[in-house]
């Protein structure tokens, strides 16, 4: 099962920038098409006061003009290297997270109309990522996950709306079962009828002894709501005290084996620039790159 599908993390709180310009970009963009990654997906379009394109929006929120409109840069590499774009959602980095979910939306409804009405002509716009993340904990956040899709998909003639939620697994200290997690994500999936097209659970929340039963309850739960099942592979160790490094192969590998047992349609990586890439500030990833190649003899 190869990776066909990667974040981009440019606005990040938790990971190095890499400083890359159009040059560095579009490099990497290459290195991502020579192994057959088709997918980019943005993690979000804004944090905080931070974000990827000049928006009226969070500008008249206190948000810092960006010099580079890195969002109309990438719709135009994906363009020219015939890739799909999926555009992130904005995280205000305070209202999600101390549970003001209603001031979150509200604050995401014009940033995504925004969004659409400035890029929305690029071929390679395919769709949207919501970048709010959600677990079988935050269940009674459905109705709020609804209206941001809705308005998404209202607005762009019913593309494709993405989530990438994280199981509540044993690296989340959390001693749910199997059974609970099917259970509840029934239920929440149900709830979310006609609104998600695409979910990409992340896989490193659970131990790697769990991951196959995770990943074919996810895979039977798509099919059962008529929902479409990636898997995201995350290329950082969870593992390591330092925050983030990137995967040992053995693991990743690990991993690709368990998406393919459960028949998950596509693989996509948190993320290609940092934890993979042969452009990397980090030089492990560009080991990490080329065993993958050797592995798949690409």
């Amino acid at each position: 099962m190869r990776i066909t599908g990667t974040f981009l993390d440019e606005i990040s709180h938790d990971i190095p920038h890499q400083n890359w310009g159009r040059e560095e970009w579009k490099k990497d963009f290459m290195a991502m098409k020579a192994i057959g990654i088709d997918t980019v997906i943005m993690i979000r379009c804004g944090h905080k006061r931070w974000m990827t394109f000049p928006s009226e929006t969070l500008i008249a929120r206190g948000g810092f003009k960006p010099p580079v409109d890195l969002v109309d840069m990438f719709l135009d590499l994906a363009d020219e290297l015939d890739m799909k774009f999926y555009f992130g959602t904005y995280d205000s980095g305070s209202f999600w997270h101390n549970g003001e979910y209603d001031k979150e939306i509200e604050v995401n409804l014009p940033v995504v109309e925004e969004a659409w009405n400035r890029y929305g002509h690029h071929k390679s716009f395919a769709g949207w990522y919501l970048s709010l993340e959600i677990s079988r904990r935050k269940a009674h956040v459905v109705d709020i996950y609804r209206r941001l899709s809705q308005s998404c998909k209202e607005l762009s003639g019913n593309k494709p709306v993405l989530i990438s939620p994280f199981i509540t697994g044993i690296k989340q200290n959390d001693s749910g079962t199997l059974e609970e997690h099917e259970r509840e994500w029934d239920n929440i999936l149900d709830a979310l009828n006609g609104t998600i097209d695409i979910m990409a659970f992340q896989d490193g929340h659970c131990g790697f002894d769990e991951l196959a039963g995770y990943l074919e309850i996810n895979s039977r739960l798509a099919r059962k709501h008529g929902i479409t099942c990636w898997s995201n592979c995350e290329s950082f160790d969870r593992d390591m005290p330092i925050r983030f490094l990137p995967i040992k192969w053995e693991k990743m590998l690990l991993k690709l084996e368990a998406a393919k047992q459960a028949g998950v349609e596509k693989v996509i990586t948190f993320e290609f620039s940092h934890f993979m890439s042969p452009n990397s500030s980090y030089h492990s990833a560009g080991h990490l790159y080329n065993r993958y190649r050797e592995h798949f003899q690409i």
